[in-house]
């Protein structure tokens, strides 16, 4: 038999008979964007020998943006995926052992933490840092997969100066759109603010903000249907809302679009133990990167539903690991 198909008939096998591997490690980290990475490097070398995890998108969130302008230490820019490959390179270095592979359950009730990944492969850990990051929310169009980096961003601090003396349009109508758009009203000769509905769901403060913004123009009870172009972003198709039964077809041309309708916390596998938000963000002790469970801690953007930036992202990466450390410095 072709030792491929063996190999396959193998852990089909294992499958049907519920078979699963179970490793023992020091410190798991789950997740590979800067947190996760920052984590392996500083905890490789503390002499954790941390086991990481990359989670289906090996790099997370930034490998999907083209250039990194805001990272210290990268003078002339850098992509996004370039970077993560320096990370990833930087704690392999150090003796970080990654591996692909998604948490498909925990079990956290234990002194010893148990993660499952790929529904067959058991990791007991004594410290589990979760570092899986938060997922930003896109209206579902097929141009905003075409315009990926080339208009399109769920991030208008990362992308912004991008855009400068330019026309862009933002979508949303809470506080993060209203946030986004006085951020780029700032550096964009003009922002729409594209809102499904006649009103702002926003805070007093923010609206008042957009409104103060001579250069917002506020599109109410507009919803885009489409992005055009040719090598980039160039305009939106909109639809406006005319009375109860009537739409007008609405085109504007823009250079950006920016997605702020909210972002998914990547933390469901982990919520019959750890604590979060009721949006999902996990909740950790002020100042530090510890959660309710003993031994397990969290960084980046799954427990930052503010700043949700590479750099504080990497930074909480190094709390994480600093405070795995001394967890288990206090276990001996």
């Amino acid at each position: 038999m072709d030792i491929f198909k063996r190999f396959d008939v193998e852990k089909d096998t294992q499958k049907a008979n519920n078979l699963e591997v179970k490793e023992k490690v020091k410190c798991l980290i789950i997740g590979s964007g800067p947190a996760g990475y920052t984590a392996a490097i500083y905890a490789s070398r503390a002499n954790l020998n941390p086991v990481l995890y990359t989670g289906l998108e090996m790099g997370g969130q930034l490998t999907t943006t083209t250039d990194v302008d805001n990272y210290p230490g990268y003078p002339h820019g850098i992509s996004g995926s370039k970077m993560m490959e320096d990370f990833r390179k930087q704690a392999e270095r150090f003796g970080a052992d990654i591996r692909f592979g998604i948490a498909t359950s925990v079990d956290f009730s234990g002194k010893i933490h148990k993660v499952t990944f790929d529904d067959n492969k058991i990791i007991e850990a004594d410290a589990v840092i979760i570092a899986t990051g938060a997922t930003a929310k896109y209206l579902g169009l097929e141009s905003e997969t075409k315009y990926a980096g080339m208009g399109v961003s769920a991030c208008a601090t990362c992308d912004g100066f991008f855009y400068k003396g330019k026309d862009v349009a933002v979508v949303g109508g809470g506080d993060t759109a209203a946030e986004e758009a006085t951020y780029l009203a700032g550096l964009c000769r003009k922002v729409y603010l594209i809102v499904r509905r006649n009103e702002l769901r926003a805070s007093k403060v923010m609206q008042n903000k957009v409104f103060k913004s001579g250069n917002i123009e506020v599109l109410w009870e507009h919803q885009t249907v489409d992005l055009f172009g040719n090598d980039g972003v160039e305009g939106a198709t909109l639809i406006k809302k005319k009375g109860t039964t009537h739409e007008e077809i609405v085109k504007i041309k823009i250079d950006g679009f920016f997605l702020a309708i909210g972002h998914t916390p990547n933390s469901i596998v982990f919520k019959e133990y750890i604590e979060t938000d009721k949006v999902g963000y996990i909740r950790t002790i002020p100042g530090t990167s510890k959660t309710n469970v003993e031994g397990v801690f969290a960084a980046g953007d799954v427990q930052d539903p503010h700043y949700r930036q590479a750099v504080t992202a990497a930074g909480s990466g190094c709390m994480a690991a600093i405070d795995a450390e001394r967890y288990l410095s206090e276990l001996k």
